[in-house]
């Protein structure tokens, strides 16, 4: 039986690979911080494999914890999910931002490679590593240039476990997810910002909803694909970086649309604009080149951002209605 590691298992990412990975017969073990045992709403994503599950409750950058916990779990797969995901651009608090990214990474490498050397490495990278990028799509040998605090620790991180897998021959494998949403998306997130909004709307509680620019792009994809990718790339014979996207862009607008549409509403009848929100937009456009996924992963984005924005209206919606 396989054991995997999950670092950030209440998360999006973290939750979702924890139900597939039981499907696929796994032993599966994730590191979580006392204060998230402690709160309910944090551990929500977990509520339907949480009795199938081993939490380990500690600190990232506590090293003889990672150490014994390794010990106690033999993975032989570990994915590293846990950072700071939302991105700052006010730069606030960035000290924090790049420890709790970078030195987490540094300590959890360290120790598997120490602890269980034969274990496996994914690294959950970010299309933000390529920031303020010269060209779009971006592929995998597009170069870096983060523009943001969260960017740059993720940049960081993504040379120190290459390091490790260049240099020690330890298996890392680093994905550069692009946005990828769901139900389970934070609500400081703009599309659960606006899901969760649309529910409120619909069902009486709230007339309006406040924006930044409407016409900002991403490559939106949905999280329980994404993270079926990650498993995909330690599968492989060989470790690598690959670029997991859906290859398409879709502005703000477009994504309202889709949700204040699912419940016959308007989005013109209820979006405000407010500066505060706004940001500043790409000069070239994040949009990711999955062709190397595509070929040695077999991995494809299959649900319509239609359908990504109906499910999460539909989620918030019974949300409100509890």
């Amino acid at each position: 039986m396989k054991t995997a590691l999950i670092t950030g298992i209440t998360g999006q990412d973290g939750s979702y690979l924890a139900e597939f990975l039981l499907t696929r017969g796994y032993a599966v073990h994730g590191i979580v911080r006392r204060a998230t045992t402690e709160d309910a709403a944090k551990m929500a994503n977990l509520a339907a494999c949480k009795e199938r599950v081993d939490l380990h409750v500690g600190s990232l950058d506590n090293y003889q914890f990672l150490r014994k916990t390794i010990e106690q779990a033999g993975p032989t797969e570990c994915y590293h999910f846990a950072s700071p995901s939302f991105v700052n651009y006010s730069l606030d608090d960035e000290i924090s931002t790049f420890n709790e990214s970078f030195c987490a990474t540094h300590a959890l490498v360290s120790a598997l490679s120490e602890c269980t050397p034969g274990c496996r490495l994914y690294y959950a990278g970010s299309s933000e590593m390529f920031g303020q990028t010269v060209a779009s799509p971006q592929n995998e040998d597009t170069p870096l240039n983060p523009r943001s605090i969260y960017g740059i620790a993720k940049v960081a991180g993504y040379h120190l476990v290459r390091n490790y897998r260049d240099n020690q021959g330890f298996f890392v494998a680093t994905g550069f997810l692009y946005n990828h949403e769901s139900p389970r998306r934070r609500p400081e997130f703009v599309t659960r910002k606006i899901t969760s909004t649309v529910a409120r709307i619909k069902l009486g509680l709230e007339k309006t909803l406040t924006l930044g620019a409407l016409d900002a792009e991403r490559d939106w994809g949905y999280a329980p694909e994404y993270v079926q990718a990650a498993w995909r790339m330690l599968q492989q014979d060989r470790p690598g970086d690959y670029v997991i996207a859906t290859g398409a862009t879709h502005t703000v607008r477009t994504f309202l649309t889709h949700a204040f549409g699912h419940v016959g509403l308007r989005y013109e009848d209820h979006v405000r604009f407010d500066p505060r929100f706004f940001r500043p937009p790409e000069k070239v456009v994040l949009c990711g080149n999955t062709a190397k996924a595509v070929r040695l992963l077999d991995w494809h984005p299959c649900k319509p951002l239609a359908e990504i924005a109906a499910e999460m209206v539909e989620h918030d919606l019974s949300l409100v209605r509890r």
